[in-house]
């Protein structure tokens, strides 16, 4: 099959999807309650979309087309009000969160939907694992080749982004030691992982059909990497963030990708380098594993430093853009935090060790995300 046209988009619009849990409010295990939401949902008139997801108990929510933070976060909070209103009806809790803490994955049921049974008979009990959930943001792009170089350049932040969103720590019943466990369930994919090294469109479209020839894809939906293009809608997709617990934090990691997407456009500070993924699996593993705590090696200088301490060094460096892009009171929270070492994992295991149940826990976790409010 031959790669889509990559489409026209204005230049850094934004998506967001956010991948939502969907629990019992008896026992907040969860419950295979898409297919009644998805109903009620269809009559109401929200921005964006919903959709269901490989297995029963998920579902996707999307925002259109959007220019800013600020539509962002007015797009999903709506977006919110009314899968909690629907939810309720359904006597049904919606949550955040990379991961179900306690879920039992062969209890799981895939969507009645022609591409998910393929996936399932395909990659078999790895299907129903893929119950877990993340946040995806698409970033629009000028044209092709400015999309590689957007997703290449964005590549030196994917330990910046795992750290900020992450909420999975515990799977099914156990903390992990992970901050973001979600991603060791992507990675089990074959096509999971990064991008190619590649700089222009041409050269990406002849990697395609080398890889379509071979049987083994026939879409770009075959890629799980960690930031793919998306040449239908003419952007790039960053795909490593774990479901925030609240749509204001997810808003706010949408804005941060959005002033870096900027950054990197206008000023074009790297130059790309295979070399820049030598360490790439290596920092993409310490956020993971040890999130703000985790070290980060810079691709070209090699020197090493915490992943928070990086973080607050691209503040600095993206400040201007997010001024200009109206965000940077939004990013001096997602800051603040950064610096006190808090994120939705921080959370979840606050209230964990202080002695919450598992289940306590995710009826908490409901409580935050139906409730909105602050990050």
């Amino acid at each position: 099959m031959s790669l889509e046209t990559f489409a026209s988009s204005r230049a850094l619009s934004l998506g967001v999807e956010l991948e939502m849990q969907l629990v019992s409010t008896h026992d907040y295990d969860l419950a295979a309650s898409a297919e009644d939401l998805l109903r009620v949902m269809a009559r109401k008139d929200v921005p964006g979309d919903v959709k269901p997801e490989m297995t029963c108990s998920m579902i996707e929510v999307s925002t259109g087309i959007c220019n800013d933070y600020a539509q962002v976060a007015e797009e999903l909070e709506a977006l919110r009000a009314a899968l909690t209103a629907a939810a309720r009806k359904l006597n049904i809790g919606i949550c955040g969160g990379g991961t179900h803490a306690f879920q039992d994955w062969s209890e799981r049921r895939i969507f009645d939907k022609p591409r998910f049974h393929y996936l399932s008979d395909l990659y078999g009990y790895l299907a129903k694992q893929f119950t877990v959930f993340g946040q995806h943001v698409h970033i629009g792009c000028p044209g092709p080749d400015a999309a590689l170089y957007l997703l290449h350049g964005m590549s030196r932040y994917i330990p910046h982004l795992i750290a900020l969103s992450a909420s999975s720590p515990y799977v099914q019943g156990k903390d992990t030691g992970f901050e973001s466990a979600r991603l060791n369930s992507v990675f089990a994919f074959p096509l999971s992982g990064r991008a190619p090294f590649v700089e222009s469109w041409s050269e990406f479209e002849a990697y395609f059909a080398k890889m379509s020839d071979t049987g083994v894809v026939q879409s770009m939906k075959d890629f799980y990497w960690d930031i793919r293009p998306k040449p239908e809608y003419g952007t790039i997709e960053v795909r490593v963030m774990d479901t925030p617990l609240t749509v204001s934090r997810a808003a706010a990691i949408a804005a941060y990708i959005q002033a870096i997407a900027r950054y990197l456009m206008i000023e074009r500070p790297i130059r790309l380098s295979e070399d820049d993924y030598l360490v790439y699996t290596f920092n993409r593993f310490q956020a993971c594993r040890f999130g703000f705590a985790g070290a980060y090696v810079h691709p070209e200088t090699h020197e090493q430093r915490s992943v928070a301490d990086e973080i607050e060094a691209s503040f600095a460096r993206i400040e201007q853009h997010a001024i200009e892009l109206g965000c940077d009171e939004v990013l001096g929270e997602l800051l603040k935090q950064v610096r006190e070492r808090r994120n939705d994992t921080a959370w979840l295991r606050e209230r964990h060790g202080a002695g919450m149940s598992l289940p306590e826990l995710v009826m908490d976790q409901c409580a935050r995300w139906m409730g909105g409010g602050a990050m």
